[in-house]
């Protein structure tokens, strides 16, 4: 099992208790160090003092999108070059184009991907 300081570490913003869970096991699974949070304002404040090796970013949240995140990811130097997949059952053309305008790597529909899938994924931009 690898060191602590080994581990790549993941920030999951999802609002869904539920599927935090589910995620944060699978991600788990694989060896990663999981951080939570279910707000933009939240994972802000996690990603500046954790400083994640990559975040899966939930683009529909309560208050703030993960949109207001991307924006704000832009205005804090030390998470500019974080890597970021957004994910959403919000298939919608235009926060697609502003997810990426705003530097996420992807953007998957939550309904077309198995969670491993997903982490599968995260592989390929964390390594």
């Amino acid at each position: 099992m690898p060191k602590k300081s080994e581990k790549k570490t993941i920030l999951i913003v999802e609002d869904e208790e539920l599927l935090s869970e589910m995620y944060q096991e699978v991600f788990q699974k694989e060896g990663f160090r999981v951080a939570t949070a279910k707000t933009a304002h939240e994972a802000i404040g996690i990603a500046r003092a954790e400083k994640p090796n990559f975040i899966l970013l939930d683009i529909l949240l309560p208050g703030d999108s993960g949109i207001y995140f991307l924006e704000q990811r832009k205005v804090h130097p030390e998470l500019a070059s974080i890597p970021v997949i957004a994910f959403s059952n919000f298939d919608d053309l235009r926060m697609k184009d502003d997810a990426f305008r705003l530097g996420a790597q992807d953007y998957l529909l939550k309904t077309n991907y198995t969670p491993q899938e997903i982490v599968s994924k995260v592989k390929e931009y964390v390594k």
